[in-house]
C-alpha cells in the first residue's frame, strides 16, 4: 500500500511497485487517517509511508498502523534526510526510511528480503 498526500508520488511508487517482481500494489491512501483506514480493509503486508502529510503524519500513522497490523511492513519515504533515521525509525514501528528519489524496483526487493514476511 502507498500512502502519500501528493498524487504524482503515488502513480510513481504504485509503478515501482508494479515493476518489482511479485510485488501487487493493493491501494494507496492520500492521509494517515485514510491508510489506517484501508489498512484494516485490505491488510496489506508492506507501505510505503510517506513521513510530511498534513493532519496525521507518517511516523503517527506507521506507529498506530503496526500496533494495528504487527506483521505489516512499514517504509517510511521522503524527499528529505530525517536527522536521526534509526531513532525516529524505531520509534514509530517502521523498519527503514527511503528517500523517495532513491525508490526502485531493487530497494523494494531488498528490503522485503530483509524485513518480511513477518507474519
Amino acid at each position: 500500500m502507498i500512502v502519500d498526500d501528493q498524487p504524482a508520488f503515488r502513480r510513481a511508487a504504485r509503478a515501482v511497485v508494479e515493476a518489482t517482481a511479485g510485488f501487487v500494489p493493493v491501494g494507496d491512501a492520500a492521509s494517515g487517517y485514510e491508510a489506517l483506514r484501508y489498512a484494516d480493509q485490505v491488510g496489506p503486508d508492506l507501505v510505503l509511508m510517506d513521513v510530511y502529510m498534513p493532519g496525521m503524519d507518517g511516523f503517527e500513522a506507521a506507529r498506530r498502523l503496526t500496533e494495528a497490523h504487527p506483521g505489516c511492513v512499514v517504509v517510511l519515504v521522503s524527499l528529505d534526510d530525517l536527522e536521526d533515521v534509526p531513532a525516529v525509525v524505531a520509534s514509530c514501528g517502521a523498519v527503514e526510511f527511503v528517500r523517495k528519489q532513491e525508490l526502485r524496483p531493487g530497494v523494494l526487493r531488498g528490503l522485503w528480503t530483509a524485513y518480511g514476511p513477518r507474519r
